[in-house]
């Protein structure tokens, strides 16, 4: 495998000052601009509920590895703003300030809202006033955005057809984050249904001069399949470069170092290993 992880370490547990254990799911990291580094997911008490996810929790630290101090929720879910649950933030530097893109659900699973919080100091949050930034299914979630050329990127999870099909990992582009295009497929499985399946929490990263995409759970809940590519905007089942034992997968880097997290229902909080690529030659 060209895609490999050095053993897991854990760096923090939203638990630790309360009578009963919670959880982190899918989550995302991000260091600011004074260096300080923040961790925003998921979070609930077990077990698991995750229409009762109404939440996103808050940590920082100093250092990566941590220790990690817990914050005040970063958001609670807003009813009057139709959000039914809060699922799965991805938090990146815009330029400008700090953009939040959820899951915030809805009235319908073939039309869920994809949300937009910013801030400027990643402690408070204020959503878009005009609402979802588009809708799609079916439970469309877990988006990642990322710079490319002269455009933004949001890769996401879908179905082929917002009622079902093929699990898929969606993208749409932007140029100032809140206008969206039409959607477009980087990956489809063979894999069908409508809810949860295998394409979940989708990254993507460049190394070097190829493009890499991070998917999960595959086979089973914790298990991330890792796909290589010359075209960041497509990748095939056949190009599997590498499997890692982690659930909602996020990479970090730091300096020179690259790392993937991992967490989830039952898991204790967020564990992070050293990432290792082995490019082609």
């Amino acid at each position: 495998m060209q895609v490999t992880a050095g053993p897991f370490q854990h760096i923090y547990d939203p638990s630790d000052d309360r009578a009963q254990p919670w959880y982190i799911n899918d989550h995302t990291v991000i260091r600011d601009r004074d260096g300080r580094w923040h961790l925003f997911g998921i979070t609930h008490p077990e077990p698991a509920d995750p229409w009762d996810e109404t939440q996103f929790a808050h940590a920082t630290a100093d250092h990566l590895l941590g220790p990690w101090t817990k914050r005040p929720p970063a958001l609670d879910v807003d009813r009057a703003y139709g959000e039914t649950h809060l699922w799965a933030p991805h938090v990146i530097d815009s330029g400008a300030g700090y953009a939040m893109f959820y899951d915030g659900g809805g009235e319908q699973r073939t039309a869920t809202a994809m949300n937009l919080a910013t801030s400027t100091d990643l402690r408070e949050w204020t959503r878009h006033p005009r609402g979802p930034v588009f809708r799609d299914g079916y439970d469309a979630r877990d988006p990642m955005v990322m710079r490319l050329d002269d455009h933004w990127v949001m890769y996401y999870c879908a179905t082929s057809e917002p009622e079902g099909g093929n699990h898929v990992v969606a993208y749409r582009t932007s140029t100032d984050l809140v206008h969206w295009s039409d959607r477009a497929i980087a990956y489809t499985d063979p894999a069908t249904g409508t809810g949860a399946g295998p394409t979940e929490s989708p990254f993507v990263v460049r190394h070097n001069d190829s493009w890499y995409l991070f998917i999960g759970p595959r086979p089973d809940y914790i298990g991330t399949d890792v796909f290589r590519s010359t075209d960041p905007l497509h990748f095939r089942i056949e190009d599997r470069v590498g499997h890692i034992e982690a659930h909602a997968a996020e990479i970090v880097t730091d300096g020179g170092d690259w790392w993937i997290t991992t967490a989830g229902w039952g898991q204790g909080g967020v564990h992070i290993a050293p990432l290792h690529f082995a490019d082609p030659t």
